[in-house]
């Protein structure tokens, strides 16, 4: 099969961080003329965000834990879903499999080495995950989010893209926004949110640290956050009692335009959350999770940290006090925000699906394009156009 409306299969886990840059991809390669599936497990299918058009095939996903004891239970799942994988194969017809992580996304892939179906990872993280490191040795290409990976093994140098991490497209939508104003005597919006497995840390701490910001600097604060059901009562009675306006919630549908309004975010450094930071361009304090495999929040942090569009704080560091002190740093005068907004913008990948579809529809089709390689070039992407920041003057990403 070759030229348009050729056939790809996405393989994805089920949390959000894989999936959301695999519904990119399809919308992305369905506006291309092609034909696109997902595999998945039960926990994948429920992740808002699909298209419409993408069917998805839910298929058993084998957890390996520490428990030697649990891993034939795994093994067996993998082997189903592998079988059932080339079932699919041979009506659908891919030209490549493409794996976004996480282990529903192994039996799929397995199968396409199988089958001789190419394949390739994208990597959302600065950490090579399991599965990908597992698959790294067999797949044709392994996409990345980040010029620096670690666990990526030198030898698969060549086959490594920098690519980016593919973001929704209502927030892509906002790049070409400015910053919003920030001045001495205007409000300061902040957003906390921390995902299903971080909130309850930031709902104990952000109150209270909030609390202890400078008088005027307190005065005018606006603050957005995303809690725990069993936690927002408390939250709101934190707010109260520090006489802060706060906006609580469970889940906002609407977080792209809180994110455009926002002055400041305060939350955990999933890969998404970082893609979005920096495709906007928000400054951010982040609080990596600690429990993350292979500490990977901590490393998705080091570029956006190192560029001056972040800070980041450890939990067991992560005090009210501590906070209080980084914010007002961040704070003290309108052009330190703003130029952290524009050191923000500055890491965003913003090509990012564009860049992956190219790579993808390299397979089975046109010679394999050399889409940047991360040990031949650091550089973004691809070209970005710079926009106005108030307070700051953006440059290009080059």
């Amino acid at each position: 099969m070759s030229g348009a409306n050729r056939h790809f299969v996405l393989a994805a886990g089920g949390t959000g961080g894989h999936l959301i840059p695999a519904f990119a991809l399809a919308i992305e390669l369905d506006r291309r003329g092609h034909h696109v599936a997902l595999i998945t497990d039960e926990r994948g299918a429920a992740i808002p965000g699909k298209p419409e058009f993408l069917p998805a095939h839910v298929l058993p996903a084998g957890r390996f834990g520490k428990n030697p004891l649990k891993w034939f239970k795994g093994i067996k799942a993998v082997l189903e879903g592998r079988k059932m994988s080339l079932r699919l194969f041979e009506t659908f017809e891919p030209s490549a499999v493409i794996g976004f992580g996480g282990y529903p996304a192994l039996p799929a892939l397995l199968a396409a080495t199988s089958a001789e179906i190419p394949s390739l990872v994208h990597e959302q993280n600065a950490v090579l995950g399991r599965v990908n490191r597992l698959l790294a040795s067999r797949v044709e290409a392994i996409a990345t989010a980040y010029p620096e990976i670690k666990r990526l093994k030198p030898k698969h140098a060549e086959k490594t893209h920098l690519v980016g991490n593919p973001v929704r497209a209502e927030v892509m939508q906002l790049r070409d926004d400015p910053f919003p104003p920030f001045t001495d005597e205007g409000l300061l919006r902040v957003l906390v949110t921390g995902g299903s497995q971080g909130a309850s840390v930031l709902s104990e701490v952000v109150p209270d640290g909030l609390a202890m910001l400078q008088p005027a600097l307190r005065a005018r604060l606006q603050v957005t956050q995303q809690c725990r059901p069993e936690d927002i009562d408390a939250v709101r009675e934190r707010y109260r009692s520090h006489d802060i306006p706060a906006e609580l919630g469970t889940y906002f549908e609407d977080m792209a335009s809180r994110l455009a309004d926002a002055h400041l975010f305060i939350g955990r450094a999933g890969a998404s959350t970082i893609a979005e930071l920096t495709a906007v361009g928000r400054p951010a304090i982040l609080i990596p999770l600690p429990i993350a495999t292979d500490d990977h929040q901590a490393a998705n942090t080091r570029e956006l940290t190192q560029s001056g569009g972040a800070r980041s704080i450890r939990q067991h560091n992560f005090t009210g006090k501590e906070l209080a002190r980084q914010i007002q740093a961040l704070a003290q005068r309108p052009d330190t925000l703003s130029t952290a907004a524009h050191a923000a913008w500055n890491c965003g990948r913003p090509n990012a699906v564009r860049d992956l579809a190219d790579l993808v529809e390299s397979f089975g089709g046109s010679e394999l394009m050399d889409v940047i390689r991360v040990g031949a070039n650091n550089a973004r992407g691809a070209s970005q156009e710079a926009r106005p920041a108030h307070g700051a003057a953006r440059d290009d990403a080059s």
